[in-house]
């Protein structure tokens, strides 16, 4: 059994992959904070697999602090990880990153977990991640990574606007066509922006390749942001994956 991590900014997702066994249909997540307490969660989930593991895969965007603890969770437990970082070309996936090293682990990841799901795809793929920061790329349909957008997630949007201004609260609800309240306009702009820089991609897509793409979303913001997406992008394929970046350490192993 291989062990399957994504640690993000705020949270790991958890999975397990096994030659047999196939892949874990559910997925476990932790928060990150407090850190004291990630060594004794890590255990006690791998003491909860059917299967003693082995080894471990994982992209890691937490920093060295968080890799050091989970490595020596998993050393306890006999369970070695190795960190997946990205690389001119894998699993028929092509990097064109200026620098391929440079790309976010965790992008490259999704990407290739992407790629499986649409092995077959005549159409560009966008793959929108709404989490801690937004994340847009854009995969060609003879799967070139194109490149992509990074910016804060809604979270995160809405989090710097209550820091960095005197008067604007920290907002939370509806969205209007026309906001005549703060917490409204704070609302609807963040979605807005969200929304926005998903459907520059997809037009940049469709006019570059000459066909619509399939717009492809995931996160934990995903639901603050989907009936503005959806009514942006009336008629486009619009798939919900789970865990890209689960998928495509499990493709790797």
């Amino acid at each position: 059994m291989i062990v399957l991590l994504d640690v993000g900014n705020s949270r790991i997702k958890l999975g397990w992959h096994h030659p047999t066994m196939g892949r874990e249909a559910a997925v476990h997540a932790m928060a990150l904070s407090p850190l004291t307490q990630l060594p004794d969660a890590l255990r006690k989930w791998l003491s909860t697999l059917p299967v003693q593991p082995r080894e471990a895969r994982g992209v890691n965007v937490a920093g060295h602090v968080v890799a050091q603890l989970i490595e020596q969770a998993l050393a306890e437990s006999g369970c070695p990880i190795q960190w997946i970082l990205p690389t001119p070309e894998h699993l028929g996936v092509r990097n064109t990153y200026d620098k391929p090293s440079q790309l976010g682990a965790d992008r490259w990841a999704a990407l290739l977990g992407l790629a499986g799901h649409f092995q077959d795809a005549q159409a560009p793929l966008v793959l929108a991640t709404f989490g801690t920061a937004t994340t847009i790329d854009t995969l060609s349909p003879d799967k070139v990574f194109k490149g992509g957008l990074i910016l804060p997630g809604p979270a995160l949007m809405r989090q710097s606007l209550a820091q960095g201004t005197a008067n604007l609260p920290l907002a939370s609800g509806a969205t209007t066509e026309y906001p005549t309240q703060t917490l409204q306009a704070i609302a609807t702009g963040v979605v807005a922006a969200q929304a926005g820089a998903v459907w520059r991609q997809c037009d940049i897509a469709q006019k570059y390749f000459g066909a619509a793409p399939t717009l492809c979303v995931s996160g934990g913001g995903w639901p603050e942001v989907e009936a503005e997406v959806r009514r942006m992008h009336a008629g486009l394929k619009i798939e919900f994956i789970a865990n890209p970046v689960l998928d495509g350490l499990a493709r790797m192993s």
